[in-house]
């Protein structure tokens, strides 16, 4: 059986935003959260094919290499219509030629995706948002939490508020 009960953990990331999120949810519990980048290592590449595999990917690199427990997220957003794409190729879909992420781009992406395969229906543009954390040992053990929210793509985007795709996804119950 695994515990934090060091109270230590590396959150397997470089983004400065998903520490903060992590250390805040960890502080109550008295576990203190420092990210793979305070660490020096390096960003791994996420050559899983699924959610699973990319957040176990970054999360054991980071508990192998520091001998702490690691946590990692991978997610994206899953089209029905699209045979569940872009899936874990979601940021991929925002990659601009000068590398940089444009989500506008990758939003008319999944719209023209939409339209080639004639989805104009709200019941036609179901899909979800799924995230998984996984929380790696340094012997390899991993324990995974996978949530998903079910929703309609719509088209033109809509608020001011989100990120990502959040502009075009309407979670059901909402408008």
């Amino acid at each position: 059986m695994h515990s934090l009960d060091g109270h230590r953990i590396v959150v397997a990331s470089h983004n400065a935003g998903k520490l903060r999120e992590f250390a805040d949810l960890m502080a109550p519990f008295g576990i203190e959260a420092k990210s793979a980048k305070e660490y020096g290592l390096p960003e791994p590449d996420e050559t899983g094919t699924t959610f699973e595999e990319n957040a176990y990917l970054k999360a054991f690199a980071a508990a192998k290499a520091t001998g702490l427990p690691a946590l990692s997220d991978d997610s994206g957003l899953c089209v029905d219509a699209l045979g569940g794409a872009p899936g874990v190729y979601t940021a991929n879909w925002a990659e601009a030629p000068d590398g940089s992420r444009d989500f506008g781009m990758a939003m008319q992406r999944a719209e023209v995706a939409l339209q080639e395969v004639g989805a104009a229906a709200p019941a036609q543009r179901k899909g979800r948002f799924v995230a998984v954390i996984c929380l790696a040992f340094p012997d390899g053990a991993a324990e995974y939490f996978r949530g998903e929210v079910e929703g309609t793509l719509v088209w033109p985007p809509r608020g001011e508020l989100g990120f990502g795709y959040d502009p075009v996804f309407v979670p059901d119950g909402f408008e």
